[in-house]
């Protein structure tokens, strides 16, 4: 990510007007920090303006003027920060700032260090993790989600590795500061960073992550960044308005092919989250074909018996003009999926995770070294066919 920038930068962007008592001169204030902040505010203008709002950016260098310009009525709201530090700087402060609205997060995820695949781990491996207490806790939790160990009960954000109450690997969890992680990732199997850190590690956070938080994780809930009012506005029509945008499907569209993963639209549960309604669209369980009779092409590769079930399909490799037909293994929630392509007369395997919300692919596993660019195209069409047959 973008480091803020030296001094205070006021943009205006023009758009529509609309009447209301709320905004001084009809426009929408916000005070924000630079990226990813006030780059996604500027998507955002347009979409304000066809609903009649003008909106008005700052940049702030800083996460204490924003808190107080919101405070003090100079602005009308503010997106830089996530909900505990909200919380904490209420406290400290006194003020009466409110979350109208969670936007997107910045994941932590877990990168290759000296492996490449969580496949590949072993009794005694090294896994890197930051050293301060949030941090560490949101790798911890990261760890127990993909099943490398276990926290104790009750082990929430403020866990250390002292709460571990079973780890079957043997892990070594070496402690680093976070801005040390990228420079001494060779030295360890695995190492657990959020984007920005990955980004300079020299990674593709989209591509190159073998797991990261979820939208529905406990650290994506809690470090969700969000559109800050002052409390009694949350419910004002223009604040309304600003975040129904910012949440909007261009918007999240414009985040997930920006940022490469670093941050990712964050969805309530208790909406009908983008994931949910891709899953809507994509096939379900219960409409599988009754036989394989149904599918595009007969099967060349048994379907993988770990999966619930299987599809078939018919795929190019563009840049070669190899036809091929892979046989697509998928769990029951269409999340994880295994793909095996005959390719020249060879078995070639690729499995991973499928993330529907931002339309991404998570390779777990990759036999052929050259088939992860073609997997999310092969489920997208595997998903638009819709034909799934139970594994036997």
């Amino acid at each position: 990510m973008k480091k803020l920038i030296a001094s205070v930068l006021t943009g205006v962007i023009a758009a529509g007007l609309i009447s209301t008592t709320a905004f001084a001169n009809e426009t929408i204030t916000v005070a924000a920090s630079a990226a990813p902040h006030a780059e996604i505010l500027e998507q955002a203008a347009p979409l304000l303006a066809e609903m009649g709002y003008d909106l008005e950016v700052t940049v702030f260098n800083d996460y204490v003027q924003p808190n107080e310009v919101v405070e003090a009525g100079d602005f009308d709201a503010n997106y830089f920060q996530h909900i505990p530090y909200l919380d904490s700087y209420n406290e400290e402060k006194g003020t009466h700032l409110v979350n109208a609205g969670g936007i997107h997060y910045e994941p932590f995820g877990i990168y290759p260090g000296q492996k490449t695949s969580l496949d590949d781990i072993a009794d005694g491996d090294s896994i890197a993790v930051p050293n301060d207490t949030t941090n560490e806790a949101r790798a911890l939790l990261l760890l127990q989600d993909n099943g490398l160990l276990t926290l104790e009960e009750g082990a929430g954000l403020t866990a250390t590795i002292n709460q571990i109450v079973d780890n079957p690997k043997n892990l070594e969890i070496v402690e680093l500061e976070a801005a040390q992680i990228p420079h001494n990732i060779q030295d360890v199997a695995y190492a657990v960073m959020n984007g920005n850190y990955a980004l300079e590690a020299g990674f593709s956070v989209g591509k190159d992550a073998l797991a990261y938080e979820s939208v529905d994780s406990e650290a994506a809930k809690t470090y969700v960044n969000v559109i800050a009012v002052k409390e009694g506005n949350e419910e004002n029509e223009g604040i309304k308005a600003l975040v129904e945008v910012l949440k909007s499907e261009e918007i999240q569209k414009f985040i997930n092919e920006t940022y490469d993963g670093a941050v990712i639209p964050f969805v309530e549960s208790e909406e009908a989250p983008a994931e949910e309604a891709a899953a809507e669209e994509a096939p379900a369980a219960d409409g599988a074909a009754a036989d394989a009779s149904a599918l595009p092409a007969a099967p060349e590769f048994e379907p993988n018996k770990d999966y619930a079930q299987y599809t078939t399909v018919e795929y190019t490799i563009e840049d070669l003009g190899e036809d091929m037909i892979c046989t697509v293994s998928a769990d029951a929630d269409l999340k994880k999926f295994d793909i095996q392509c005959n390719f020249f007369g060879d078995d070639q395997d690729w499995a991973g995770e499928y993330d529907a919300a931002a339309k991404t692919v998570t390779t777990t596993s990759d036999k052929t070294g050259f088939m992860e660019g073609d997997a999310p195209k092969i489920i997208e069409k595997a998903l638009e066919q819709n034909i799934w047959v139970p594994v036997a």
